[in-house]
């Protein structure tokens, strides 16, 4: 009896925890992320299996999709401020799924009637279709950008609400779920296109997606039920302010002026408002993208955003030009993807000690042992590197094409195995600061 009754309120806990909104949230930005991986891995090596072995379409596509949220970044987050929490979680969700679910049936028909394809218009069908691609995984990407903005920078810190410890878990688990799915997720579409098809790993892409929207659909309207706080924002706020101050603009209208006059009034500066907002919706883009970096700029993390934006640019990780320039030396998708499970565990160990270090040492600490930890580590890579093309030039000069590209992708991993523990550490850091910073201003 009395061990049914210590069992008891264990299983109790374990049934609590999955019907919890934060455990629904963890489920679905499991199953996003998985999709995104497999995506984001695949389309390199579909890109350069269409066009012959060149990195022309990949470098296009990731110029585009860098680009693309570069200028468009301030607009998406404007459109997330905006709007109602569920109404954007489920318009980013549904356009991203469709897109990459599109994107996938079209690479299919590329594939299946490439050669007819080649044929027709002298050719001019086949290049279409590569616009359509990058263009489409383009708009999938842009979603995901949203979604991913909608999710871990807000609905994460509703859901956690003032518990600033609750919150750096929920920040971690969260960057724990996106390396292991960055672990499994291409390892999976890896061995399924090399011991496979291209054709068949399009399809089975499709396919998650069209079965991950419907899921992901359902378990953010049962996070949004079960936290009543995500139904009010700001933005929301703000507009029923401005409502409250036009109705008190028509009171004193009402009574101070004659009916004739205050109608008068209220027609002229309804056509005033009328004209500005015409204007307005012209420039509205240009005034979004530049109000977002003034707005960035006056933060007081703007500093620690910007060095790791720079430290980013210092990272060589697996993305779609590395991912596609090793397939044409010769790496097939199954040694490729080992290689990105293998590289997205160390990941996980930066995940993991940051949570223990913050702990122990606090925030600010953990982010100067991460910054110091992390100079050692690329010191010796650069040298390394150095060495590496001293030799490379006495005595691989001659040597054959795969050979340099597994020498090359040894340094690669090296590079990546000692920077990724130390990026996530910074990476978990600053998303903290912003939680945080976000919590005290609310």
């Amino acid at each position: 009896m009395d061990r049914t009754a210590s069992k008891k309120p264990c299983c109790e806990r374990f049934c609590e925890f999955f019907k919890s909104a934060k455990f629904l949230i963890y489920l679905g930005h499991a199953l996003s992320t998985w999709g995104d991986r497999m995506w984001n891995f695949a389309v390199a090596v579909f890109l350069v299996e269409l066009y012959g072995n060149s990195l022309l379409l990949t470098a296009v596509y990731g110029l585009v999709v860098a680009g693309s949220v570069l200028l468009l970044g301030a607009i998406i987050g404007d459109w997330v401020d905006k709007n109602p929490r569920l109404k954007v979680a489920q318009t980013s969700l549904v356009v991203q799924n469709s897109a990459v679910i599109l994107c996938g049936v079209l690479l299919m028909a590329v594939f299946q009637f490439k050669e007819q394809l080649t044929i027709m218009y002298s050719g001019w069908l086949l290049t279409s279709c590569y616009i359509l691609v990058i263009t489409i995984a383009n708009i999938a990407n842009l979603a995901s950008t949203a979604m991913s903005i909608t999710i871990q920078r807000d609905w994460v810190v509703v859901v956690a609400g003032d518990d600033r410890s609750k919150l750096a878990d929920m920040n971690a688990t969260v960057r724990i779920i996106d390396q292991l799915t960055n672990i499994l997720a291409p390892m999976l579409v890896g061995q399924i296109m090399a011991f496979g098809s291209h054709f068949i790993g399009c399809g089975f892409i499709s396919g998650w997606n069209v079965f991950s929207m419907c899921l992901e659909y359902f378990l953010l309207r049962k996070v949004y039920q079960k936290t009543p706080a995500l139904a009010f924002k700001a933005g929301q706020k703000d507009a029923d302010d401005q409502e409250l101050k036009h109705l008190n603009v028509q009171k004193e209208i009402g009574n101070n002026e004659s009916p004739v006059e205050g109608s008068q009034l209220m027609n002229e500066s309804a056509e005033v408002k009328k004209n500005t907002s015409c204007c307005y919706q012209m420039t509205e883009p240009i005034r979004t993208f530049k109000d977002g970096w003034v707005a960035y700029y006056n933060q007081s993390i703007f500093f620690a955003g910007m060095s790791l934006s720079f430290l980013y640019m210092t990272v060589l990780g697996f993305d779609c030009i590395t991912t596609g320039y090793a397939y044409t030396q010769g790496l097939n998708g199954s040694v490729l993807s080992l290689l990105m499970g293998a590289s997205a565990i160390s990941g996980i160990c930066g995940t993991v000690a940051f949570t223990w270090i913050r702990k122990k040492c606090g925030l600010i600490r953990t982010g100067i042992i991460a910054g110091v930890a992390r100079s050692g580590p690329t010191l010796c890579c650069c040298l390394g590197w150095f060495l590496w093309v001293i030799h490379a030039l006495i005595t691989f000069v001659k040597a054959p094409k795969q050979k340099w590209a597994y020498l090359f992708y040894f340094y690669v991993f090296y590079y990546y195995f000692r920077e990724n523990c130390t990026r996530l550490l910074e990476d978990n850091i600053l998303s903290s600061s912003v939680a945080v910073l976000k919590v005290n201003k609310s």
